[in-house]
């Protein structure tokens, strides 16, 4: 402890002269006058000079430095695994009651020492000491972020992991150990034996098809110590067997993939179980079924290719809309008759539009269009060309850099420009304020501001134009160069893609998931529109969901700035009606739908302990691992250890002497003695 200040030092010997004199002018007198005795009166000058020093000291602004010391204790982070698997073996009653009480009594015992943190981890991590061992997941790399990112300031002793070591969930925890300055110990949960057994490891399938597709469904099969025998693996749905295959299990460590071909036949979600015949030899038959569920849609928009004569590119453009799988493709000529309401999109090659019945039923329809190679000096949407001659350029493509209306992939960008040249008219091109090219042409070494692919919409009505004769060139150098014709297909369906969506013009939307799993909450989001297509939260928005039991939840949006939401929270697996009212301006708008929760099963597929993870863990820490029997070994280590040590922090303050209370008091009381020596001695 010391004292310093911002002026010179030689301020600090004036304010030991400024005591020293004003003492000896105050008692010199009395000294001549023999008022006092010589002990009394040195006592009275020291209590003077003192006084004065001190005063001087907090006038001058002088500040008190010293040095605070304090002493972290090690944190112990002692963690248990609350997933479902560690319970599922023969011991899941001494590790519920007996282990549970002892890694209570080694947290009170290593208390005395230590500071200790119990955690539980899983599906995520929890502050708990008591684990219910139900979640449906296990994630260890989540807990070892967890520590690095909330624990790293602190001083931590050692990680205790105490699991089975089975995770079926997140990253490998390895590497992410490896960056700690701590051991971590390892407790092994679980057991190790391999038993016969049959496992549906895995089910692959798509998560929507169309109505009336055929999709794939890919299952993965693993058995144990069953050499020798046959498995029957069935897909079903609503109790009826849709296709099954037989598969002859060839060594006792077997894994092999088998793909089924499914037809959707149903529009809505669709529930298929997968199960696979159980033998006899089996201890385990929780793992030989799934349940898959597949959104099977139907509303596969058509799209009408109207032609003048059969042409390459009307066969590309089809080809690579039909690869998309979302349309239905109608190709036809001059002699169509069928009214076009039903069509999404009306792809027009080489037809005249303007002053036909076509136009003024496309028109009135407000039903979008795509022009390509369009009739010479027709009224193009958006675009003008001044034609005096029937010549052509061959003309490259190249990308305008500064078009919004989607996004193309950026390997595509960088391909447009080795596309090769198509043909179009030969005239002046004028474009209009509101359209936008997505390619321009470019002759020779010049690029133009030509458009050569245009989008333009004018009162709500989408439109496009392709100008460019034999752009069936494009997806031919595609496939010369990649082997596929991916990066066509991609050019012509997001432009088919941005020219039939349509704008969602209803008053009141709600939004929230079809398929989610059991440990995600449900969630809505909803928007309401006044007449004017202006965002409002005034009403309230109510939600009725409803469960297979008819069981009700009641549930009120939570107004936002320009939205509502509500999380109504985790449901168990089934199936989910919902409905939500409003009413605006007098008017009733109203929205429902069905939401399915899927199970989780990941705990119940893998139930062999995995003890060697968890002895790496330990060991490239510089842990150890133990058995679940020796936690009283794990307590000697963890109390004797001399990697883990108290941390002393030394913290430099400095205070001002005029905000110390104790100077003030010492003023005071040095006042108070002069006084009371100066009233004893009779001269007060």
């Amino acid at each position: 402890m010391n004292l310093i200040s911002e002026l010179p030092f030689y301020y600090s010997l004036l304010c030991l002269a400024a005591g020293s004199v004003y003492a000896y002018l105050l008692y010199n007198r009395e000294r001549k006058r023999d008022t006092f005795s010589k002990p009394v009166l040195y006592s009275l000058f020291a209590l003077r000079f003192f006084t004065v020093l001190f005063i001087s000291l907090l006038l001058l602004g002088f500040l008190l430095k010293r040095n605070l010391n304090e002493t972290e204790k090690p944190l112990i982070l002692l963690t248990l695994d609350n997933s479902a698997s560690v319970v599922s073996g023969k011991d899941s009653t001494e590790i519920k009651n007996e282990f549970v009480k002892k890694i209570n009594q080694l947290n009170s015992s290593l208390s005395e020492k230590y500071n200790i943190q119990s955690l539980t981890f899983g599906t995520k991590v929890s502050q708990s000491t008591t684990p219910d061992f139900s979640d449906k997941e296990t994630d260890i790399s989540q807990l070892l972020n967890e520590v690095d990112n909330n624990y790293s300031n602190q001083n931590i002793g050692a990680l205790v992991i105490c699991s089975d070591g089975i995770i079926n969930k997140g990253m490998n925890p390895l590497p992410i150990a490896e960056k700690f300055k701590f051991p971590v110990y390892t407790v092994a949960l679980g057991d190790t034996t391999l038993k016969k057994d049959l496992i549906l490891q895995k089910v692959n399938h798509n998560q929507v098809v169309y109505l009336g597709n055929k999709f794939p469904v890919e299952i993965t099969l693993q058995s144990l110590k069953l050499k020798g025998q046959e498995a029957t693996i069935t897909i079903s749905k609503d109790g009826v067997k849709k296709s099954s295959q037989t598969v002859k299990i060839n060594s006792d460590n077997f894994s092999q993939t088998i793909n089924f071909v499914l037809e959707a036949e149903k529009p809505g979600v669709q529930k298929y179980s997968v199960s696979i015949s159980p033998l006899t030899e089996e201890t385990n038959t929780d793992n030989n079924s799934q349940n898959f569920i597949v959104d099977v849609i139907d509303t596969r928009e058509k799209i009408l290719i109207l032609a003048s004569a059969p042409h390459p590119d009307v066969a590309v453009i089809k080809e690579s809309i039909e690869s998309g799988q979302s349309y239905e493709v109608e190709t036809a000529y001059s002699d169509f008759k069928k009214p076009l309401k039903p069509y999404s999109l009306v792809i027009l090659h080489n037809i005249q539009l303007s002053n036909t019945q076509l136009g003024i039923e496309l028109t009135n329809n407000k039903q979008p269009y795509l022009l390509i190679v369009p009739k010479q000096n027709d009224n193009l949407p958006g675009l003008k060309i001044s034609v005096t001659s029937a010549k052509v350029n061959e003309t490259e493509p190249y990308l305008n850099k500064n078009f919004s209306l989607f996004n193309l992939s950026d390997e595509l960008k960088k391909y447009i420009k080795d596309l090769p040249a198509v043909n179009c008219p030969f005239g002046n091109y004028s474009s209009s304020a509101g359209a936008n090219s997505l390619l321009f042409q470019k002759i020779g070494f010049v690029e133009t501001e030509n458009p050569l692919i245009l989008f333009n919409e004018n009162s709500g009505l989408k439109s496009g134009v392709i100008v460019g004769d034999g752009i069936w060139r494009w997806k031919f150098r595609d496939q010369a160069d990649h082997g596929n014709t991916n990066l066509f297909n991609e050019l012509i369906l997001k432009t088919i893609q941005y020219l039939s969506v349509k704008a969602d013009k209803s008053f009141f939307r709600l939004i929230t998931k079809k398929i989610i799993t059991e440990n995600e909450p449900i969630e809505f989001n909803g928007e309401v529109y006044n007449q004017s297509y202006q965002l409002i939260t005034e009403p309230d928005v109510t939600i009725v969901l409803t469960d297979e039991k008819d069981k009700q939840y009641n549930y009120t949006m939570s107004k936002k700035t320009d939205s509502y939401f509500v999380e109504a929270g985790l449901f168990p697996p089934g199936e989910y009606k919902y409905k939500s009212t409003i009413k605006v301006n007098n008017q009733v708008f109203s929205q429902s739908g069905s939401i399915t929760v899927k199970a989780i099963v990941a705990e119940k597929i893998n139930t062999v302990a995995d003890h060697t993870l968890l002895f790496q863990l330990a060991q490239n820490t510089g842990g150890k691992l133990f058995a679940k029997n020796e936690l009283d070994k794990l307590e000697k280590e963890l109390m004797t250890s001399e990697l883990i040590k108290p941390v002393t922090y030394t913290q430099k303050q400095l205070n001002d002497l005029i905000d110390l209370k104790w100077i003030f008091f010492l003023i005071l009381g040095l006042l108070s003695l002069e006084w009371f020596l100066r009233k004893r001695s009779g001269t007060i």
